[in-house]
């Protein structure tokens, strides 16, 4: 299978799953009839994601076939690998995997001119950003856990990185709203550091095609008792679960 640039995904609305707390954001949106052209499954989401177009595990797909490595995934992803139907990228081809493809690493660099890539969802947005797709929802990239401040995972800044430099080249960036990416799960009155700690902090928000900074007093506020869920056996109006734009 070719690794070529991809002309149809140029412009077009893709999803990245990974295995973040976050994922359930995605699920919520498939609930409310949020679709995609493409979704992509980061590593062991191939064994839970319907309808997948790509999937990106870099690391080889001897360490799932061979090593006990990848732990309780091992016996799932031995089973599903050298069944999937679409193509996943990787580091090296290996035969058990009839639709392993290699990650077109040497184009991808010189083309966007960096390679600072330490974990497999930085080589997916870097995969969209090479192909010049118009929006990018990213669900089930956390990191970090409000519930957990003494535990992190390594990678979030190089993800961070890969998302500033699409959004400079014009692509639309969302994120699932349970996500620390770009600090999405932060509330809106901490998300300016310093600024946070006046009694009438700044904030931000999109306006039009440009961002608007003013004081937290001058938003007009939604309100914040807005019933979810059900009462008794009545369905209350929910709004659509749907990533933040950034």
């Amino acid at each position: 299978m070719s690794n070529d640039k991809i002309d149809s995904l140029e412009g077009k609305d893709i999803a990245i799953v990974a295995m973040g707390q976050s994922q359930i954001d995605f699920h919520l949106s498939q609930v409310h009839s949020q679709f995609f052209d493409e979704v992509w499954a980061i590593n062991a989401m191939i064994g839970i994601l319907p309808n997948i177009d790509r999937a990106f595990i870099l690391d080889p797909m001897s360490r799932f076939l061979d090593t006990e490595d990848a732990g309780s995934m091992t016996a799932m992803m031995r089973a599903r690998l050298p069944l999937v139907d679409y193509p996943i990228y990787t580091c090296e081809l290996d035969e058990r995997v009839p639709l392993a493809v290699e990650y077109p690493l040497e184009d991808v660099i010189n083309n966007l001119g960096c390679s600072y890539f330490n974990n497999t969802i930085a080589y997916a947005v870097a995969f969209a950003l090479w192909n010049k797709v118009g929006k990018i929802s990213i669900f089930g990239v956390d990191f970090t856990y409000k519930t957990n401040m003494h535990f992190a995972e390594a990678g979030r800044g190089c993800v961070e990185f890969w998302l500033a430099k699409c959004i400079d080249e014009g692509i639309k960036v969302a994120v699932a709203p349970r996500s620390s990416l770009l600090d999405t799960d932060v509330g809106e009155k901490d998300k300016l550091y310093g600024y946070h700690r006046l009694s009438d902090p700044k904030v931000t928000y999109q306006n039009g095609s440009g961002m608007k900074v003013c004081n937290w007093s001058e938003i007009t506020k939604e309100s914040v008792n807005k019933p979810v869920g059900m009462i008794g056996r009545k369905d209350i109006e929910l709004e659509p679960t749907e990533p933040n734009k950034y």
